[in-house]
């Protein structure tokens, strides 16, 4: 399960956006509590108790954290990257400046696009509940027509011959303590009205792909506004471009020259509370009291400490150039071993994350 968490971390950590995020922390704080002590995943009867709004929240965050952990297990997976945000930047880079993709619904992006050692691509699509296997089933859908649930997602990703990996919808049916066991299901739909690309676009791909792991791995580690720049390289959003309106083009020139200058300050502060520098990353290190001791093979467990560093290479690239807004991030990021197979695993106290030599993920309950 503390692998779990991590993963849960790592994946609801928003790949771009301004503010404070509480889901770096979410996971720990809140789910700890939430799984019983049964030797396969299920959930204690007082979460599972909770009102259908923060039931749907949890069935979501393990509905990611479960499989994505499975398959990291099981395909040589180097990135993961949120598929909305790979969508927009692509999207941004040949000029497509009105695509959107929908959030929810038919028309949603698939939520994980991840690349794997061997230059390959894999598009996954998660589905969580809490309401049984067959609303599971449900879940993922029928092959139609009309195709109906995870099945019929409008906005796939279609690579070219030679790029494409495995196309996948996963459903998780959360059991809870003296109940139903938990089932994981993993189906492999074909896509419909795909969002394609073409063999000279891959570069493309390598780009937002780089942009959202590095992003993540920067938040994570406590470098918040490089993050911003990495991941939104021409303004606020990653879908900005540069624009042929004079007084538009010096207001998003403006915007980005203030925020490299807050980037490079940030990168350029090695001592901050709670930050560390060790065996090549630095980062952040922190103490998370629970609210309640939770129950672990007889003993309690009263905190979480985490840790968590991205590479001191890395951070000294963009120190001098924290924007680096042409299309070729991709090889920026490989020379930090992001071409490297990421690993999640642990035991029932501890667990590590690891995205190559990019960054690195710890979890401690004492």
């Amino acid at each position: 399960m503390p692998s779990v968490l991590l993963m849960i971390g790592y994946l609801t950590t928003p790949t771009s956006s301004t503010g404070v995020s509480l889901s770096e922390f979410w996971a720990w704080v809140r789910y700890l509590a939430a799984v019983a002590g049964d030797p396969d995943l299920r959930l204690t009867r007082s979460f599972a108790d909770l009102d259908a709004h923060q039931k749907t929240i949890l069935s979501d965050d393990f509905g990611m954290g479960v499989p994505m952990v499975w398959l990291s297990q099981r395909l040589p997976l180097s990135r993961i990257v949120d598929g909305r945000y790979f969508m927009n930047r692509i999207a941004a880079s040949v000029g497509a400046s009105q695509r959107r993709t929908a959030k929810r619904g038919p028309n949603k992006s698939p939520d994980f696009v991840a690349q794997d050692t061997s230059g390959v691509w894999h598009i996954v699509e998660c589905k969580g509940t809490q309401s049984g296997t067959q609303y599971s089933k449900d879940q993922l859908g029928l092959a139609g027509p009309p195709p109906t649930g995870g099945i019929a997602q409008k906005r796939s990703i279609e690579f070219p011959p030679g790029h494409t990996g495995q196309r996948l919808v996963s459903g998780l049916s959360i059991g809870v303590e003296d109940g139903d066991r938990s089932r994981l299901t993993i189906i492999d739909p074909e896509p419909d009205d795909p969002f394609r690309l073409d063999e000279a676009q891959i570069y493309l791909a390598e780009d937002a792909a780089a942009r959202g792991v590095v992003s993540k791995a920067l938040r994570l580690s406590g470098f918040e506004t490089t993050a911003e720049a990495t991941a939104a390289p021409l303004g606020m959003y990653p879908w900005t471009m540069r624009s042929r309106m004079r007084r538009q083009e010096e207001a998003r020139s403006d915007y980005v020259d203030m925020r490299n200058a807050r980037a490079q300050e940030e990168l350029e502060r090695a001592e901050r509370p709670g930050m560390f520098s060790e065996n090549g990353y630095r980062g952040r290190e922190q103490h998370i009291t629970l609210p309640r001791p939770v129950m672990l093979d007889d003993s309690e467990v009263t905190r979480v400490v985490l840790r968590q560093g991205i590479n001191e290479d890395i951070l000294a690239q963009l120190r001098e150039n924290p924007t680096s807004p042409d299309p070729d991030f991709g090889s920026f990021a490989a020379s930090a071993g992001t071409e490297t197979r990421s690993t999640a695993k642990g035991d029932a106290r501890s667990a590590s994350l690891r995205i190559g030599d990019l960054f690195r993920s710890e979890i401690f309950l004492d």
